[in-house]
């Protein structure tokens, strides 16, 4: 049974994608012909719409086809129009789904920094294309040592990226290890944490130093998986039993808003401290979520 389960399941997957991603692809061809700049931002919310209602049968084939349950507790009230960033640990690509499941139409809708490579996805990439989603050329430091001109290409798309999020209801979305977590990078690392990666603090400072003050707050999401990391495929089989999730709403102090990350050594040193007594908060907090005699994620 579980092979037809699985067809049947990625054949609705498929039909939803593709009778969703047509019409959005469509919009923003009409979008990018459009002459008038108020016509081009109505064309946003369409497009936004769409992905929202893409996202929601999602959900629903979640609630329908699985017994995943999600222990979702939050410290504070979320805004639909609010200006957020959001920060999580990463493990799966399951954390996808379940960012989107616990936010969507709740916050506005979530952008995440995507590899470059990732625009030659069949329909999806079009589509996180024309939903203004940031894509990122993520350099090796031995291309940057063989060509130094590149460290800068990534610091200019989130400048452009942020330019267009300034002016609306906006959640972008950052996963701050920058890889998924797994025991064998943990220990290549040498991490500090026992259940994360050391984090990335250039992105998220590069996008407070963009955005300035059209961020209001921090959403700071410890997702965890009492059962062990799973893969999309756990999912679709119903292997997942439940999945915990924590947000706290965090101020963003002053002393990280504003700085030359990039040039400024003492800044950079401070915001580092900063990011990384968060990532020890939230790695106390995985340790709470699971338990002590929990599987390592």
């Amino acid at each position: 049974m579980l092979p037809l389960r699985l067809f049947l399941l990625s054949l609705l997957i498929a039909a939803s994608t593709v009778l969703h991603v047509l019409p959005l692809l469509l919009v923003a061809l009409l979008k990018a012909l459009l002459p008038s700049e108020r016509l081009r931002r109505a064309c946003n919310g369409v497009l936004t719409g769409m992905a929202e209602s893409w996202i929601g049968v999602n959900g629903w084939m979640w609630d329908r086809f699985t017994q995943t349950r999600i222990d979702l507790g939050e410290d504070a009230p979320l805004a639909r129009n609010g200006h957020y960033l959001v920060l999580a640990n990463h493990q799966s690509w399951v954390d996808i789904l379940v960012l989107q499941k616990v936010f969507n139409r709740r916050i506005p809708f979530m952008r995440f920094f995507l590899k470059r490579q990732l625009i030659w996805v069949p329909l999806l990439g079009l589509a996180w294309w024309a939903l203004d989603f940031p894509f990122m050329g993520r350099y090796t430091p031995k291309q940057i040592a063989k060509r130094p001109e590149l460290a800068g290409r990534d610091i200019e798309s989130t400048r452009r990226a942020c330019e267009k999020f300034r002016a609306l209801p906006v959640a972008i979305m950052n996963f701050v290890e920058g890889t998924r977590f797994t025991p064998a990078k943990h220990a290549a690392q040498g991490a500090p944490y026992r259940r994360l990666l050391k984090p990335k603090s250039g992105g998220v400072a590069f996008v407070l130093d963009a955005m300035g003050d059209g961020l209001h707050a921090i959403l700071d999401v410890s997702i965890a998986y009492p059962g062990g990391s799973p893969t999309l495929l756990d999912l679709l089989s119903d292997r997942i039993p439940e999945v915990r999730v924590r947000v706290r709403q965090r101020a963003i102090p002053d002393e990280i808003l504003r700085g030359d990350y990039q040039h400024d050594r003492a800044f950079r040193a401070r915001f580092q401290q900063w990011m990384n007594a968060l990532w020890s908060e939230k790695d106390a907090e995985l340790a709470t979520l699971l338990g002590d005699d929990a599987p390592r994620a």
